[in-house]
């Protein structure tokens, strides 16, 4: 089965993940991603209350999965009632290609905060133990599940898929149902934004600094909780926003 996005772009639906985890450990070839996938990860119907999450956010030197790289990682795990700040992580990157003028501006980053950081393939083991068993929240997935595929294409000719639920998509989906209807489109009312800082102000949840991988993984934590506080039901099932 295949739904569009927001961006009017085909992705195939997943249903059964710990079959399809099943399947890809199956066909792996390298160790770390056979270990991530033995994990595996919960049952379709579990309860969005019982679900462990883990809020992830990457700053990049773009916006291009397939050409740009990661330069920071954030994460954080989390449940309906609690974020636990004390488990966070964050690792600097060091890329491969020099950084852009335009990406230091925009996250702030420098050539020599990342003069002494690791490589990417030194930090994966600890970052595929983190994601492990969690089901990852973002704040649009073509960033962080693109951009961890695609590095891992590059560099171990071998990519990665596993579930997530994207609050961006999330909130797309409440704001066309808001403005949606004759009578809205006669008072010209439109989507409201769904950018993450806009997205949380909605919620009254406080204003955030943003570009700081951390920081917006925390931030993506708190509207996930937001929004299943307002919209959905504890009880529902992590199949119903799952992707």
């Amino acid at each position: 089965m295949f739904k569009k996005n927001n961006n009017n772009q085909t992705h195939q639906v997943i249903h059964d993940w710990q079959s399809h985890f099943e399947s890809l450990q199956a066909k792996s070839h390298h160790g770390h991603l056979k270990r991530f996938y033995a994990t595996g990860t919960i049952d379709e119907k579990t309860a969005l209350k019982d679900t462990p999450f883990l809020a992830l956010d990457f700053e990049t030197t773009g916006l291009n999965a397939t050409k740009d790289e990661i330069i920071s990682i954030g994460l954080v795990p989390f449940d309906l009632n609690r974020v636990y700040l004390k488990q966070s992580q964050q690792w600097l990157i060091k890329p491969q290609k020099a950084l852009n003028a335009d990406s230091v501006v925009i996250h702030g980053i420098t050539h020599s905060e990342l003069q002494f950081a690791p490589d990417f393939m030194t930090v994966l083991p600890e970052i595929l133990e983190a994601i492990a068993g969690k089901v990852c929240v973002v704040h649009y997935r073509q960033i962080e599940r693109d951009f961890l595929d695609s590095i891992l294409k590059r560099r171990l000719n071998e990519g990665i898929l596993f579930p997530v639920v994207d609050t961006l998509q999330i909130e797309w989906s409440i704001q066309q149902e808001l403005s949606a209807g004759f009578i809205n489109r006669l008072k010209g009312k439109r989507p409201g934004s769904v950018r993450l800082g806009a997205s949380r102000k909605r919620y009254n949840l406080p204003t955030y600094t943003p570009h700081d991988a951390l920081v917006d993984a925390i931030a993506t934590a708190e509207l996930l909780q937001a929004q299943v506080a307002h919209h959905f039901s504890p009880d529902d099932p992590i199949e119903n926003l799952w992707l």
